[in-house]
């Protein structure tokens, strides 16, 4: 079953030496020789990943270090694939770090305040109110608003019946609904 085996290359013993060599004296000039070799692949890999310049020459950099403590604790057959593996990993790493969750006060992400979500006991009158504060809105502004809001129609739906452009039918929906919230608020 000796067909399976991949054919030792040149460059493969020398980076086995080197290896080595580190191993055994911990001598980052050794383990620089080795680096410097793949330095563009690792260069390559952080700029795909990193799309930017200088964080993917920092990222060369401290690969480098995080190379020198790692290369102690894997049994590495084949260093330019290990290598790759171990940027690709510390870019992906770089990457989650720097998608911190923003958090957003809950009154920030709701959309309506409890002006237009009333009590039940007020629902009536809510719904007096804001039937007066429609239309006080532009012909256009109320037609598309109660199209997406009150028969749960899609922006391309409500253009479609309209006539209007999709970027009409959003600004009308967003105009419309700031409009009816200002409206609302007046009349609390």
């Amino acid at each position: 079953m000796k067909f399976f085996t991949r054919p030792v290359k040149p460059e493969d013993t020398a980076d086995d030496e080197l290896l080595t060599s580190y191993r055994a004296t911990r001598d980052l000039k050794v383990l620089g020789t080795l680096y410097e070799r793949y330095m563009p692949l690792v260069y390559g890999v952080a700029l795909k990943y990193l799309k930017d310049e200088e964080p993917a020459q920092d990222a060369v950099m401290s690969i480098f270090e995080e190379l020198a403590q790692k290369v102690h604790l894997h049994d590495i057959k084949q260093f330019r694939a290990w290598l790759y593996v171990l940027s690709r990993n510390h870019c992906l790493m770089q990457l989650r770090a720097g998608k911190k969750l923003e958090t957003v006060g809950l009154d920030e992400f709701m959309e309506f305040t409890p002006v237009l979500h009333p009590d039940t006991e007020n629902r009536e009158e809510a719904m007096q109110a804001l039937e007066r504060c429609l239309d006080k809105l532009t012909p256009a502004q109320k037609q598309s608003v109660k199209l997406f809001y009150l028969e749960e129609k899609c922006y391309k739906e409500v253009a479609d019946e309209t006539g209007f452009t999709m970027n009409e039918v959003k600004s009308y929906i967003q105009n419309g609904k700031r409009n009816l919230k200002i409206c609302l608020e007046k009349k609390q």
